[in-house]
């Protein structure tokens, strides 16, 4: 029987074989040479060999699928993406500013989810707009050449994929062709190991998994290792970059099946062929989805069409008044969680890596027998 079609934002579909490795593995896991614990993740000590061994195979997929350089730390956090925005500040705001004084952070707001980094981070410094889309309904990102950056920013940070609104970052921007020499800091939660990222560019990546790597409950910091030990003293220790890479992620207990999860969805990435035909993959299933919206006379997609999001396609229904007989009919076809964010109404299609090319074709196959049915 074929599962219905989960276009759910995140927490979001995970792929069936995972989930079913994950079942069969639930009271006993089996070590690699198929050794049976007798115990499930979720009952092991996160400083058992078993776990351990969990936790390593974790990172080093993960630093293999993204490219990670040696000179990054990984580490396996709590919190979420919004936990981050005040994480972040906290043990980077004062990299660059002077002793006992508060630093400068600038933010280039593209949407929702970088408006809220944004606020949380005047809490922890000088929070600094330095470009924003909101002028334009979040449906563009500002050219580089119209962001006003400081010199002295501790960072600059941008959402690389705005969620919500369906703006993604096509390249990361590069600072010092800028001529800034701040870090770059990176939220990447909705589109992680979908597309390679620039470690060149790039001071600090952080990304919920409950999108494109995992259940909720487990954050992702790579952070570059010279910005370690500059935390505020507010920070808490369990938050501290430099406590957390020092103590191998445990220095508090981690979310342990959380991090097995996101393992087994790491090694289903590697099988598929890694983060290059996930990005293949990603193409494939946006321009189906993006030919089908701009074709039709029924809806539509107000993004720009040169920063449009491979992961997150919110559209329109130009009447929307039959917004609800959409969502109706599309549950009947077994293609479920389509309604947009609040904030911004419409409907959304997250096609995610675990999204099969299937799931977005069911999708436009449906949305195409709706329009013929309005006519």
């Amino acid at each position: 029987m074929q599962r219905p079609f989960n276009f759910s934002a995140g927490p979001a579909a995970m792929p069936p074989e995972v989930l079913t490795q994950a079942a069969a593995e639930m009271l006993d896991w089996p070590d690699a040479a198929g050794q049976h614990s007798g115990m499930g993740v979720m009952e092991m000590s996160h400083r058992g060999k078993e776990f351990i061994s969990i936790y390593e195979r974790a990172e080093a997929d993960l630093r293999e699928l993204l490219a990670v350089p040696g000179h990054f730390k990984i580490l396996f956090m709590q919190g979420g993406g919004l936990a981050e925005n005040a994480i972040v500040p906290m043990n980077l705001s004062a990299l660059r500013a002077p002793q006992g004084a508060v630093g400068t952070i600038d933010f280039v707001v593209t949407g929702s989810w970088s408006d809220k980094s944004f606020k949380e981070a005047g809490k922890y410094g000088q929070a600094h707009v330095a470009a924003s889309g909101e002028a334009g309904k979040f449906t563009n990102i500002p050219p580089t050449s119209s962001w006003q950056l400081h010199d002295n920013a501790s960072y600059v940070h941008v959402c690389t994929n705005e969620t919500i609104h369906g703006v993604e970052f096509q390249t990361l921007p590069n600072l010092k062709a800028l001529g800034s020499s701040s870090a770059l800091v990176i939220d990447f939660s909705s589109h992680v190991a979908s597309r390679p990222v620039d470690w060149g560019r790039v001071g600090l990546a952080f990304g919920g998994a409950q999108k494109n790597l995992g259940p909720a409950g487990l954050t992702l910091v790579v952070v570059r290792e010279d910005l370690l030990g500059h935390a505020l003293a507010i920070c808490p220790s369990a938050f501290n970059y430099k406590t957390v890479a020092d103590n191998q992620s445990m220095y508090n207990t981690p979310p342990t099946y959380a991090i097995y999860m996101a393992g087994l969805v790491f090694q289903w990435l590697k099988r598929q062929g890694g983060v290059a035909a996930m990005e293949q993959r990603s193409l494939a299933k946006a321009n189906l989805l993006y030919e089908a919206i701009d074709k039709s006379a029924l809806y539509e997609n107000r993004v720009d069409k040169g920063c449009r999001s491979r992961m997150n396609v919110p559209f329109y229904l130009r009447d929307e008044s039959r917004n609800d007989a959409f969502l109706a009919g599309a549950k009947t076809r077994g293609l479920l969680q389509l309604k947009g964010h609040k904030s911004v109404g419409g409907m959304r299609a997250s096609i995610y890596n675990a999204m099969p090319l299937a799931g977005v074709q069911a999708l436009v196959a449906y949305m195409r027998d709706f329009e013929q049915t309005q006519a």
